[in-house]
């Protein structure tokens, strides 16, 4: 069977995406593991000083390695309200024997800015405005919710693709 997709529009910068990375890694990943695949789309909001920056890195870091590129998200989600993103992006790399300079490099990539503005487009044209907003089957989750309402879609996801 193949899995479901759930696609997620995140701020790195955004409280309520900080929340909904920490529920996806403790409740989300561990229940459904390979029947759902998540699919992380760039939403910085303007009033976020370093979202972008952020997104931009996040993706230069999955092209390097798909999993490199999701620690990093949830670093930055791991803090979103820390107001020094070249420390964060330092410690992030530093702690992987990863080269820094190599990675603020990635901020003028016109292609991967190019990636994070498109998703940004694509969000819009999906009605999304607030972060997170996360889109299961017929269902859409925006910026709070509990596992439980979320669980509920993907169960029925599930159901409806057996």
């Amino acid at each position: 069977m193949p899995a479901v997709p759930a696609v997620i529009f995140e701020d790195l910068q955004c409280p309520d995406s900080a929340a909904f990375d920490r529920m996806l890694r403790e409740s989300l990943l561990p229940r459904y593991g390979n029947r759902v695949s998540w699919e992380h789309r760039d939403f910085p909001l303007p009033k976020h000083s370093w979202a972008r920056q952020a997104a931009i890195i996040a993706r230069y870091f999955s092209e390097l390695d798909p999993q490199l590129g999701l620690d990093f998200r949830s670093h930055m989600l791991a803090d979103p309200k820390a107001p020094d993103f070249p420390l964060r992006l330092a410690g992030f790399t530093r702690a992987r024997s990863l080269v820094t300079s190599e990675a603020a490099a990635a901020l003028s990539d016109g292609r991967l800015a190019a990636l994070v503005d498109k998703d940004y487009r694509d969000g819009l044209a999906q009605g999304v405005a607030k972060t997170p907003t996360v889109f299961v089957g017929n269902e859409t989750f925006i910026e709070t919710f509990s596992v439980a309402e979320i669980s509920l879609a993907i169960d029925q996801a599930i159901a409806a693709a057996a």
